[in-house]
């Protein structure tokens, strides 16, 4: 039974105008998220040119803001452009976002370097990745927002379903496009100029993507409200001002969002930091893994987003919490066994130790990236995380240099070869530099991965409705955009520097795990107490 502007509902299968909806919305959400991961993709590149030659002060702020435009600036979009979108209607909002997006993306392929440009090149691509996190905050409450308001009731789980899938098709694209790029081209070539071709591709995708778009009807539920006069004049004081609709978008941050936040970025981008980063394992055979492990997995969104309109929203995404939060150590550590077998080893068989004044050792929350840590604990401690090698920590007396400890060679970290002597004394002891191709065990490393994204299927596939059913049609659009970004912007983007944080804290690679598991469990207990079950909501009717 699907809403028509009167408020009415009808019955039967999918029409040709709501196939158009969800294939229109879906793809230019693609698009978007496309454009917002080859930005992180291709950051060593970016870096390269507009940053390896800016002075460190002045590099320390553009970190910053490149840090704010990709995580910290999305809420701030969805306040902007969800305002808009109970203001003056679904369909223009998310076409501003998506061109904005589009043109920002494209811009950044033409941006000359900074030896070119000196340093407004760096300031413009700083601009234009704020752009960028802007209007992600604006699209995706928007696309899901017009979908579930053309779907019929029974089915809207299954129809949000599909805008489910655009940020893994996205990741998906991006990263296909730039391996088969780099493959055709060749590494010197795609690190000379061909890393740009990706930027550029995304402005025949705008092209597509608005000629798309511009075909589509407003939502009917947006429609009868503004025909009846009863669209907001002041969303964001309704949707956050007013405790009754507050309440609701803090239970929905804590109780669901944030939970699937972690659950989405361990599941697939800290997966691929753990491959590359953390045991080692060569880039070109990690992307290829976690693209197949996608490809596999992706279907489930599909799946779970029909089945939540047949048991619910609820079990499905509290399910996904509690698989992560019982099962991420086994995985994490099954991974290590099957694609580095040797790092597994000797992590098992040579303990490090690293002695030092207490005083010295930081928690090494890198939000920015560009914070320094420079006490001899922290040198030690930072340098045995990046060689993936698990340690315990001995209390030295104040004011002792911190030393290193590998079975009974001693290395201290004043001396002035500490940096060539710790990777040797560590290798000599069986750790390897990197994760050996022909020991990998291809087939049950992806797996594991694909088994991550399952979870990630589950706890993102029926979100979407759910959040659109939580909120009161007048204040949809603002009321589910803030808290979804903040949960992924927030507790997903910081994911990686906490997770580096907690291992270096405690001197235990797989330690950090417990952030994301944490972060499961908390929504899983809040969604199960405080959230309610909304498949049966009547969402033209609020």
């Amino acid at each position: 039974m699907a809403a028509t502007a009167g408020g009415t509902y009808r019955t039967g299968g999918m029409t040709a105008e709501e196939r158009k909806v969800i294939f229109a919305s879906s793809l230019g959400t693609v698009f978007e998220w496309y454009d917002f991961y080859i930005y992180g993709t291709l950051g060593v590149f970016l870096a390269k040119y507009f940053f390896s030659t800016v002075p460190a002060n002045v590099a320390f702020i553009f970190t910053l803001l490149a840090f704010a435009a990709g995580f910290a600036v999305r809420p701030f979009g969805a306040l902007i452009f969800g305002r808009l979108g109970d203001m003056i209607g679904r369909k223009y909002t998310f076409l501003i976002t998506m061109t904005l997006m589009g043109v920002g993306t494209f811009f950044i392929g033409l941006l000359p370097s900074y030896a070119s440009w000196g340093i407004a090149a760096p300031i413009v691509l700083i601009l234009l990745r704020l752009v960028q996190g802007l209007a992600l905050g604006g699209e995706y409450g928007g696309a899901a927002t017009y979908v579930a308001e053309h779907a019929p009731q029974n089915k809207r789980g299954y129809y949000t379903s599909w805008i489910q899938t655009t940020a893994t098709l996205g990741l998906f694209l991006a990263l296909l496009l730039i391996l088969g790029i780099r493959t055709i081209m060749g590494e010197e070539s795609f690190g000379d100029w061909g890393w740009r071709i990706p930027f550029l591709l995304s402005g025949i995708l705008l092209i597509v993507s608005i000629w798309i778009r511009l075909t589509l009807n407003e939502s009917p539920v947006f429609q009868r409200m503004k025909e009846e006069g009863k669209t907001s004049k002041r969303p964001l004081s309704e949707a956050f001002g007013e405790w009754s609709n507050a309440k609701i978008a803090i239970l929905a941050l804590l109780g669901a969002t944030a939970g699937e936040a972690v659950v989405w970025y361990g599941g697939q981008f800290y997966a691929l930091f753990f491959l590359t980063q953390t045991i080692k394992v060569p880039g070109v055979p990690a992307q290829i893994m976690i693209v197949v492990a996608l490809a596999l997995a992706t279907p489930g969104f599909i799946i779970f987003g029909w089945l939540s309109d047949k048991i619910g929203r609820k079990p499905i995404i509290l399910a996904g919490f509690l698989l992560a939060a019982v099962t991420y150590f086994p995985i994490f550590k099954g991974i290590t066994h099957f694609a580095n077998p040797k790092l597994e080893a000797a992590l098992a068989s040579s303990p490090v130790t690293v002695v030092a004044d207490p005083n010295e050792c930081s928690f090494q929350f890198k939000a920015t990236g560009a914070e320094k840590f420079t006490t001899s604990c922290d040198v030690a401690k930072s340098a045995l995380v990046n060689l993936s090698v698990n340690y315990k920590t001995e209390a030295a007396p104040a004011g002792t240099k911190a030393q290193v400890k590998v079975g009974e060679q001693v290395l201290d970290t004043a001396s002035p070869d500490f940096a060539k002597a710790l990777p040797a004394a560590i290798k000599a002891h069986g750790y390897p530099a990197s994760a050996d191709p022909a020991e990998i065990n291809y087939f049950m490393t992806t797996v594991l991965l694909w088994i991550l994204v399952v979870y990630v299927t589950l706890v993102y596939a029926p979100i979407a409705a759910w959040l659109v059913e939580l909120f009161p049609s007048r204040i949809r659009y603002s009321g589910m955009s803030l808290p979804y970004h903040i949960g992924n912007g927030w507790f997903g983007g910081f994911l990686p520097a906490t997770v580096f944080a907690i291992a270096a804290a405690t001197g235990d690679i797989y330690a950090g795990l417990w952030y994301p598991i944490g972060v499961a469990a908390m929504s899983l207990v809040i969604g199960f107490l405080f959230l309610p079950e909304t498949k049966d909501v009547d969402i033209a009717q609020t």
